[in-house]
């Protein structure tokens, strides 16, 4: 599953679906995605329904390993990363191909043959698998 979307690709299918030139939708794109970093620099957060939360979280110092020396303890000083948790319908989503792949994987199919599985049957073969345990962290 190496799949992966570009902004470029964004701004593609959002000016086929609404009919909008491409330079406004990427203008549009940007400034959102400029807004929202802005925002998370100054350490504020960033809220979007149905999406997801990007925050800002302080890791404490800590001391590390060099993978090199393993007998060498290296300090890693405190910083601030950026985190993000998705919201419930993308959290719901994940799960869903998460379960599809499951199934997929009990029956001995490819991945890529998971994504034409209808989920009734997915949800169905599973039943008759029994549980599976799915977690997502949140």
């Amino acid at each position: 599953m190496s799949k992966h979307i570009t902004k470029r690709d964004l701004v593609i299918r959002i000016s086929n679906e609404t009919g909008l030139v491409q330079q406004q939708v990427l203008d549009v794109v940007q400034k959102t995605l400029d807004y929202i970093s802005e925002s998370v620099a100054q350490g504020e957060t960033v809220e979007l329904r149905n999406f997801g939360v990007f925050e800002v979280k302080l890791r404490k110092a800590r001391v590390g390993r060099n993978p090199n020396a393993p007998k060498t303890d290296v300090p890693i000083p405190p910083r601030a990363v950026v985190k993000f948790k998705p919201g419930k319908e993308m959290r719901e989503a994940v799960v869903r191909i998460e379960s599809e792949d499951a199934v997929h994987d009990r029956l001995g199919n490819s991945t890529a043959a998971t994504r034409s599985l209808p989920s009734s049957t997915a949800k169905s073969i599973l039943a008759k698998e029994g549980p599976v345990d799915f977690r997502v962290s949140a």
